[in-house]
C-alpha cells in the first residue's frame, strides 16, 4: 500500500499564488508517474499536470504558462506551484501516483485538498 498525504489547499483571490505539496510513503515501491487532477462541483475529474520518472512533465491547456508541476524524487514527493488563479480554477484538487510494487503497477490518490480562488 501507497499512501499520498497532500497539502497546500485554501482561499486565494484571482490573481493570487497557492502552491500544493503531496507525499508520498508506504511500501516499497517504484514512481513512474505523479500528477495532479481537479474536480470542480458537477463536474468530471480533469487532468492539471504530471511528471514521469523521466521528467517529462504534461499540462491541461488551461493552466499552461501559469501551473507549474515539480517533483523531489529523494522524497518521493510533487508539487504543483499555481500562479496567476482564476475562479476558474476552484477545485478539488488531487495528487495522483502511478507505482509499481513488483510485479504490478498501481494508480493511488490523495484525499484531496480544496481550492477556492475568489473575484
Amino acid at each position: 500500500q501507497v499512501q499520498l498525504v497532500e497539502s497546500g489547499g485554501g482561499l486565494v483571490q484571482a490573481g493570487g499564488s497557492l502552491r500544493l505539496s503531496c507525499a508520498a510513503s508506504g511500501s516499497v515501491f517504484t514512481i513512474n508517474a505523479l500528477g495532479w487532477y481537479r474536480q470542480a462541483p458537477g463536474k468530471r475529474r480533469e487532468l492539471v499536470a504530471t511528471t514521469t520518472s523521466g521528467d517529462s512533465t504534461n499540462y491541461a491547456d488551461s493552466v499552461v504558462g501559469r501551473f507549474t508541476i515539480s517533483r523531489d524524487n529523494a522524497k518521493n514527493a510533487v508539487y504543483l506551484q499555481m500562479d496567476s488563479l482564476k475562479p476558474e480554477d476552484t477545485a478539488v484538487y488531487y495528487c495522483h501516483a502511478d507505482v509499481t510494487i513488483a510485479p504490478y503497477s498501481y494508480d493511488y490518490w490523495g484525499q484531496g485538498t480544496q481550492v477556492t480562488v475568489s473575484k
